[in-house]
């Protein structure tokens, strides 16, 4: 079985090297080609020589993700579905601020969290991605555009805890000063609440954002939306939030996707406040964005203004996502299940 060397961080692939009887130096190289040059094929990798090259293509893989097609938006979001080797299909967004690029990738082929309102889901969980397929959905955009991602969040199809281990060696090498060295400020990673690895995360101590999908302001409605809230109720969530942000200092940020008629009334936004008002947290209203197979709407924007100000009004740090790519099938899952229809 061939070796998925990209997904070695420099120790591993220099003990890899020394196994082939080859110099460590040749492994620091080859890590070069691969996580700051971006290289696509051991032939691109110049300064090694076409014996080591040809013993590489025999005993490794080199994961490099296959473009299959690219949704430009007006407002400058550009959408990306990406072929696996094994014939997968997953997606990621690129998004132009004033900051830079920030890049939203996939952790999963398909997602098995059933969360109501989301395209990921419909098609259940083919398999986890490796560290080296969620590294290369961002080398691939920025081959694609010419410019550094500066910024990345694991948000999009999938759930990243449910890919515990990948997306902690993935964090390892995406954050590494010998490879794309992106700050771990700069990185957002998501869950719907798995409890026990969102308390494995905080002992990691890491810098980074985590971004909770909370969606809902009691236990009863998180069951209606999210079946996750099956096996770990609302308050065991919010202790593990309170226990992140005590061993990181890192503010917790929640994702509240409004839902027309569903959770989006005044009551709900007083219920919200009451949960969390003793947090040090963030909250992230998204206007749902409505997808085929489901029958949930989008709050209209009164309803969104005056949840904002009822949260506010209780002293929560309250934002409105910006929407970005509606018209380029823009909310996760949406564009690979188009394809695999």
């Amino acid at each position: 079985m061939k070796q998925d060397i990209k997904s070695f961080n420099q120790k591993e692939l220099e003990e890899f090297f020394v196994s082939l009887g080859e110099k460590p130096f040749r492994a620091r190289q080859v890590y070069q080609w691969m996580h700051v040059k971006q290289a696509a094929s051991f032939a691109e990798m110049t300064n090694i020589s076409k014996a080591l090259q040809e013993k590489l293509s025999q005993t490794c893989e080199l994961t490099v993700l296959r473009q299959q097609l690219v949704q430009r938006s007006r407002d400058g979001t550009a959408k990306y579905l990406f072929a696996l080797a094994d014939g997968n299909m997953i997606e990621s967004v690129r998004m132009k601020y004033k900051h830079g690029n920030s890049v939203c990738i996939s952790s999963q082929a398909g997602c098995r969290m059933g969360c109501r309102f989301c395209a990921s889901a419909l098609g259940g969980l083919a398999r986890n991605l490796t560290p080296a397929e969620m590294l290369d959905q961002i080398y691939r955009i920025q081959a694609d555009i010419g410019e550094r991602v500066s910024h990345v969040v694991v948000m999009g199809t999938g759930e990243p805890l449910d890919n515990y281990d990948n997306l902690l060696k993935f964090l390892e090498l995406l954050t590494d000063e010998q490879g794309l060295h992106i700050s771990q400020r700069n990185i957002t990673v998501s869950t719907c609440g798995i409890v026990p690895n969102m308390r494995r995360l905080a002992e990691e101590k890491l810098q980074i954002t985590l971004a909770v999908s909370l969606h809902a302001s009691s236990q009863q409605k998180r069951l209606e939306l999210m079946p996750v809230a099956n096996k770990y109720e609302i308050e065991e969530l919010l202790e593990a939030c309170r226990e992140y942000f005590a061993k990181t200092g890192r503010r917790i940020t929640f994702e509240y996707s409004l839902v027309g008629g569903v959770n989006d009334k005044t009551e709900d936004a007083v219920q919200l406040a009451a949960l969390i008002k003793n947090m040090n947290c963030h909250v992230n209203l998204i206007p749902v964005n409505p997808i085929e197979e489901r029958d949930y709407v989008q709050s209209g924007k009164r309803a969104v203004a005056e949840f904002k100000e009822k949260l506010e009004k209780y002293g929560i740090t309250v934002t409105v996502r910006r929407e970005m790519g509606r018209d380029i099938d823009g909310a996760c899952g949406q564009l690979r299940r188009r394809q695999i229809l």
